[in-house]
């Protein structure tokens, strides 16, 4: 796996005084969808709909992850229908 892929959608927080990575919700949803045979595309849905309660869809963002993670055609029509 190319390493851009681990490296991408990752945000910098500080917990407690310590600095940690974690990853971006749209990048996290764009790798539900892109493992949805290991996690389960029931929980791949699941996480679009969280997604969506959250008030703050970046529809872009997300379908730029989507592209790296190369699930673009599989993730446009379930954010189509729910967004």
């Amino acid at each position: 796996m190319p390493w851009f892929l681990f490296s991408a959608g990752v945000e910098i927080h500080e917990i407690d005084g310590f600095t940690v990575r974690i990853y971006s919700p749209e990048k996290t949803l764009a790798d539900c969808f892109k493992f949805r045979n290991r996690v389960g595309l029931d929980t791949a849905i699941e996480a679009i709909r969280f997604y969506r309660e959250r008030k703050q869809v970046d529809a872009e963002s997300l379908m730029h992850y989507a592209g790296i993670c190369r699930v673009k055609k599989i993730i446009r029509p379930y954010l189509e229908a729910l967004l």
